[in-house]
């Protein structure tokens, strides 16, 4: 535990003092690394947690375009503001910061914290998710190569008892999370007991209002896909569905058919659409979270047996219709390819099953008219909404929750900015 620490405090001291222009150079590199080995870290990913290779080819050119944002941009993110009175904002690094990070983006959300990190100039100490330790090993040859150094960026391969003495350590000055809510708090505790700043991006039980005026089909197709990528396994999956009950049942017969397409299969297998489940206990939770719903009066229209495939834990394309409050498959997230559909009267019930959650990641709004829909995304209470496409992050744009689902903010300015010291300067 105690060498990737010393190496990374070690290092701020150097990178802080590089010039934008070559953390930018390093970045860049970064970029052509992961490009280069985009079939190699994708089949790492699909070893260790099930993504299909196709998605995690993807997943790496993400990364690579996050490296490549900030490399173009970073400078000017951060660069001095004049203020009244001869007055000067800087920003500063922090220092080194300390990255818990989830399984199921193994890559992505490495890369999406720190891109801006590293721009910024400060350094990381990557405590990964056990199950993919061989992608955070590979993240660290990528860095380590891409800025000739391998002080930048460490990683720690400890268990969870351990990281409370990391974010105690005076050398972390800052602490990134991605994951579970109830994990999250106890993160943000030590991290507030510690006084050390904290980014959480945490749980998402992320709501699709479908109103009465929406393409259907357009719906449908972008619904399953939102529900479905990595296995459903994602805090910005869509989850519940609340549909105008005009069109709700037009709309259940589409998704059930876009659903039954993603057949689980070899993940390695460039045809596969449907990886396994990372971990047999999360599969089983959600199979328990589907019969829990059914016998509260949920009809299940499709899927909803556990599979074993290739001795891996699959779970099928599940949908279940006439969900509502009190049940499982509404009130708690689902984690897994399972669709939870409701019947709501109009956009303004929609609104209101929309924010009784507690969680408020993301959202989206499928309607013809681009005024209604702008009203009705204003009114949800959510960190993100898309209008007629699925919710995703982009490096161009601020990603984070509200309520249960964290604090702070990732990407765009405001995500580079969140591990800096504004520094006011007057004369």
């Amino acid at each position: 535990m105690t060498e990737p620490l010393a190496a990374v405090a070690a290092g701020f001291v150097e990178l802080r003092d590089l010039p934008f222009s070559q953390r930018a150079a390093g970045l860049r590199r970064a970029a052509d690394l992961l490009e280069e080995g985009k079939e190699e870290f994708a089949r790492w990913m699909a070893r260790e947690m099930g993504k299909p290779v196709t998605q995690g080819i993807a997943e790496v050119a993400k990364c690579a375009s996050a490296c490549r944002f900030y490399a173009d941009r970073g400078e000017a993110m951060l660069a001095p503001q004049e203020l009244d009175e001869g007055a000067t904002l800087l920003h500063q690094p922090l220092g080194p910061v300390l990255a818990i990070m989830p399984w199921n983006f193994p890559f992505w959300q490495v890369f999406r914290f720190a891109a801006p990190a590293l721009m910024a100039g400060n350094t990381i100490l990557l405590k990964h998710a056990s199950n993919v330790s061989g992608c955070a090993t590979a993240i660290v040859e990528v860095m380590s190569k891409a800025f000739g150094r391998d002080d930048f960026l460490q990683a720690v391969f400890v268990s969870g008892k351990d990281v409370e003495p990391l974010i105690a350590d005076p050398r972390i000055r800052a602490v990134t999370f991605t994951g579970s809510t109830d994990v999250g708090r106890a993160v943000a505790a030590a991290a507030g007991r510690h006084l050390k700043k904290s980014v959480l991006e945490l749980g998402g039980s992320d709501p699709y209002l479908v109103l009465d005026d929406a393409d259907l089909d357009h719906a449908a197709k972008t619904c399953a896909a939102a529900r479905m990528v990595n296995a459903g396994q994602s805090c910005i999956a869509a989850k519940r569905f609340l549909v105008a009950e005009d069109i709700y049942q037009d709309f259940l017969d589409l998704l059930k058919q876009e659903m039954a397409h993603c057949q689980p299969g070899d993940p390695l297998d460039p045809a596969t659409k449907l990886g396994f489940m990372a971990k047999r206990s999360l599969r089983d939770e959600l199979h328990a979270q589907v019969t829990d719903s059914v016998k509260a009066g949920a009809r299940l229209l499709l899927g909803g047996e556990p599979l074993e495939l290739l001795g891996k834990p699959y779970y099928p394309p599940t949908l279940l219709a006439g969900v509502g409050p009190g049940m499982r498959a509404f009130d708690e997230e689902t984690f897994g390819p399972v669709a939870a559909v409701m019947a709501v009267h109009d956009e303004f019930e929609a609104i209101h099953w929309a924010n009784q959650s507690s969680f408020g990641l993301g959202a989206a709004v499928f309607s013809k008219d681009e005024r209604k829909a702008r009203r009705v995304a204003a009114q949800l209470d959510t960190g993100t909404v898309a209008i007629n496409s699925q919710v995703v992050s982009d490096p161009r744009f601020p990603f984070g929750g509200v309520k249960d689902s964290g604090w702070g903010r990732e990407l765009g300015e405001h995500g580079i900015r969140e591990f800096v010291n504004v520094k006011t300067v007057r004369v």
